[in-house]
């Protein structure tokens, strides 16, 4: 049967260090089970079992994928069922709002051999200490990448009118909000990440979180030309009309903002620059140039030079902690075979089994 999978992040390894948006994802749902475990206890792979199996039954879902492994999900939600299961291991760790009632801790570690484990003690501690190492480096390195872009910034904000970058807010309020009045009820906000900084590089759902939508709006322009300023005014309106909203925190700098979304009105505005450059595909795609509308003519090239000076520093740091997030996954990954050699995986199976039978008895009822 056919169903829709929205993709998304709900953490992200950032220049402020490990962030997590998971709570805002989780409201509303009214079970959800929370995974606790070490590496290589099968985690992902059970919510990937459960993300087949329900979306093969047409359900719609949302998976939640895990910034540090391409290859790993963080949750699976069913919206139909009001159902969700998250990892709830660090560095993602969820706070229960009603142990019992709504969430339920599945402790995989009851599968562990205790004893094969504590053989390794002194190994497991050492690849701890690497791992821990390798994602501080990686954060410092963001962090120096984020001082490095503020750079960039001071270039195009000393060239900005500011007069016209508020008049092209202005139009944008009243294009999106035009004849909308308010659902005088109170938002439900949903905080994301469109994207994520992984071992593999940057990697977005820009796409598959925009389809169907009847209209985007694409923000171009340099660092520094108002387009996260403009999503929060965006989201601020939004807010006091009382729409549900979707908003996408910038997977380097989370206070920033790359995109706002409301699906009741059907369109999505956001930040269209690298590493997350994305150009008109429908008739209805609209670019709404920040640099061409606001910044002083002549200012890449005033600045050619330093712009060109600091982009390739910024770019190199961006390697390196790129770099850094592969070699934690590399730890992670041999750390993971000392736990899996110690794991009776039939105990994990009748966990998996259980969960099934909750939501089995979620969609009969």
């Amino acid at each position: 049967m056919e169903h829709h999978t929205l993709n998304y992040y709900a953490g992200g390894n950032t220049a402020r260090g490990f962030y997590s948006l998971f709570e805002s994802n989780l409201i509303g749902l009214e079970r959800i089970f929370i995974l606790k475990g070490g590496p290589g206890t099968g985690k992902s792979h059970i919510m990937k079992k459960i993300a087949n199996k329900w979306g093969s039954r047409g359900f719609n879902l949302e998976l939640i994928h895990c910034a540090s492994d391409n290859s790993s999900l963080d949750g699976v939600i069913i919206p139909q069922l009001k159902f969700g299961i998250v990892d709830g291991t660090a560095p993602h760790v969820i706070e229960p709002q009603a142990p019992g009632a709504i969430e339920e801790y599945v402790n995989l570690g009851e599968a562990w051999d205790s004893t094969q484990l504590a053989e390794r003690r002194t190994d497991i501690l050492r690849y701890q200490e690497k791992i821990k190492c390798a994602y501080q480096n990686a954060y410092d390195v963001f962090a120096s990448g984020l001082t490095v872009h503020d750079e960039l910034e001071k270039i195009f904000i000393s060239e900005m009118d500011i007069k016209k970058a508020n008049q092209v807010t202005d139009e944008i309020l009243k294009d999106l909000f035009a004849n909308v009045k308010s659902t005088r009820q109170q938002s439900t906000i949903r905080r994301r990440f469109l994207g994520a900084t992984t071992p593999q590089g940057p990697v977005d759902f820009l796409p598959n979180i925009t389809e169907g939508l009847d209209k985007r709006y694409f923000l171009k322009g340099r660092a520094g030309t108002g387009k996260s300023t403009i999503l929060k005014k965006v989201a601020k309106t939004a807010e006091s009309y009382g729409f549900d909203i979707e908003i996408y925190h910038c997977g380097l700098d989370p206070e920033s903002l790359d995109m706002v979304l409301v699906r009741e009105l059907g369109w999505a505005i956001f930040d269209s620059t690298a590493p997350h450059e994305y150009f008109p595909e429908k008739p209805e795609d609209e670019v709404i140039d920040m640099y061409e509308k606001t910044i002083t003519p002549g200012t890449d090239e005033k600045y050619a030079d330093k712009i060109e000076v600091v982009a390739n520093k910024y770019r190199a740091l961006e390697k390196e902690g790129v770099a850094n997030l592969g070699k934690a996954k590399s730890l992670h990954d041999e750390l993971e075979h000392i736990y899996i050699d110690a794991i009776n995986f039939a105990v994990i199976d009748n966990m998996y089994e259980k969960i099934e039978e909750e939501i089995e008895r979620l969609a009969k009822s």
